[in-house]
């Protein structure tokens, strides 16, 4: 990570790189490859939510469109390979470089990567080091805040000529960052993930694998080591706010795959006359999409054909499976009264409570325009940073940084989770867990009754919309990423 000041405030640089530890060891030699793309990922969201301006570039996808390729690829009648550009069903960080797949397999299969080629060598080194060099004029001329550097089979020289080349900015300095796996299922878990990445998109399984596997082949510095994805980090010469946020947030990551479902209270009596703030009870509809949605998700975790007397002990564990988080207004405690029979793990947080408009609670948007039409005027110009006047008045901005540690504690969590709360926190939910821009995020269309069904994956999330039907009393699927692209 590189911190600078740049028009007085912080600019940071994040270099992340992957060493391996014991050479001898096969598993161990594999893990220049592993989950690097995730992490980078996964650390550019958190970023980007906190308000830092952040963009991955990624030296992968610099190699795809420019590298000449080790394999047999389809090419244009001017020679150039042809490449088109991958359309995953996971909505990818719109700051990230495009991604760029070969239709017939791995545009560089494992030869390219060989440490005793020396051409292709070559050829990695200036693929890695004009990627710094993009990155470095983004960080200083286009207003960059966070820069990650995404490159895999880095070397001691390499990253000492990072060093060099970065000590030529202004006031600035690098941290790596280094994934280390030891553990034989982690790393079986990391090959699976990483062959679905674009390197793979279309070879099959078994040869996909083989070339995967082909290529395993300082003083004064930061750095930050992850080992077995996790389980233990280790931290040294860390200094700064950013960078320390980053370990505390590094140290919280893990592989294993959960389902989050994300919900609006049911409809209140304030949501009927479009009142904001508030305690307001539920309607009598709202409480009918409570009981709907209750039922839909204890039967996605305890399927109906279970008999609670022959399968006691499996229910038991999917029940404990799944936790139930709501805030702490009466709105969203009555929309989860279903799980309030004890078989279920519920918590409260203040936290997860709606925006609190200061003087402006209890009040409709028209009463707002009509009686402060400054207020109203600067809501509207900069919906992200306005704050509402008066007393413990907040902005979006705000509910972000209360929202923190609830989300360290989403990516800590293991388990399944429900958590139903109010529209400004389920817009900031949506926006971090899929990438969408924090401009975007305060205009999003988050209906009422209208359930989302979270799977984070390693290039970004997949989601799932169900909406409740009425007349039958039924959650329906109604969508996917494409229907929350549209809703932006």
């Amino acid at each position: 990570m590189v911190e600078r000041e740049w028009n007085g405030s912080r600019s940071s640089l994040v270099y992340l790189q992957l060493i391996p530890p014991i050479p001898s060891d096969l598993y161990t030699k594999l893990i220049v490859q592993l989950k690097f793309t995730d992490i980078c990922k996964k650390l550019s969201k958190y970023l980007s939510w906190c308000g830092y301006k952040t963009k991955v570039f990624n030296v992968g996808n610099r190699r795809r469109i420019h590298a000449p390729p080790t394999t047999n690829t389809p090419t244009t009648s001017d020679g150039i390979a042809h490449m088109t550009l991958s359309s995953p069903h996971i909505s990818p960080n719109s700051q990230d470089s495009p991604t760029f797949v070969n239709p017939s397999g791995t545009l560089h299969d494992a030869s390219f990567f060989d440490p005793k080629n020396k051409e292709f060598a070559a050829c990695r080194e200036k693929l890695a080091l004009e990627t710094l060099d993009e990155l470095l004029y983004w960080l200083h001329h286009e207003g960059g805040k966070v820069a990650i550097h995404d490159a895999t089979n880095s070397t001691v020289e390499r990253r000492r000529a990072v060093i060099e080349r970065v000590r030529q900015e202004p006031d600035t300095t690098v941290v790596f960052v280094e994934s280390i796996c030891t553990e034989g299922e982690v790393l079986e878990q990391n090959i699976r993930m990483k062959l679905k990445g674009p390197d793979y998109v279309n070879m099959p399984p078994e040869e996909a694998m083989a070339d995967f596997r082909a290529r395993g082949g300082g003083t004064g510095i930061s750095y930050i080591k992850i080992i077995n994805v996790g389980k233990k980090v280790i931290a040294h010469n860390i200094h700064g706010y950013l960078p320390s946020q980053c370990v505390f947030y590094l140290m919280q990551i893990h592989i294993k795959e959960r389902t989050l479902w994300l919900s609006r209270h049911g409809e209140s009596t304030y949501n009927r006359v479009n009142r904001i703030g508030g305690d307001p009870p539920l309607t009598p509809m709202g409480a009918k999409y409570a009981r709907a949605m209750n039922a839909f998700i204890q039967n996605q975790v305890v399927p109906p054909h279970l008999d609670p007397d022959v399968d006691a002990e499996e229910i038991e564990l999917r029940r404990k499976n799944l936790h139930v988080w709501t805030s702490t207004l009466q709105r969203a405690l009555s929309s989860v009264e279903s799980f309030e029979d004890g078989n279920w793990h519920t918590m409260h947080f203040k936290v997860l409570g709606e925006i609190f408009a200061g003087i402006c609670e209890d009040m409709t948007y028209e009463e707002i325009e009509r009686t402060y039409p400054d207020i109203w005027a600067a809501r509207q110009k900069n919906k992200l940073l306005f704050r509402y006047p008066g007393p413990g008045g907040e902005s979006y901005s705000d509910v972000i940084e209360r929202l923190k540690p609830i989300i360290v504690e989403l990516e800590r969590m293991e388990d399944d989770l429900l958590i139903v709360t109010h529209q400004v926190v389920m817009r900031t939910l949506l926006a971090y867990f899929c990438n969408i821009p924090l401009e975007e995020m305060p205009t999003m269309t988050v209906p009422l009754h209208t359930l989302y069904k979270v799977t984070p994956k390693p290039y970004g999330a997949e989601v799932q919309v169900y909406q409740w039907d009425a007349e039958t009393d039924e959650m329906v699927l109604v969508g996917g990423n494409e229907l929350l692209d549209a809703w932006r």
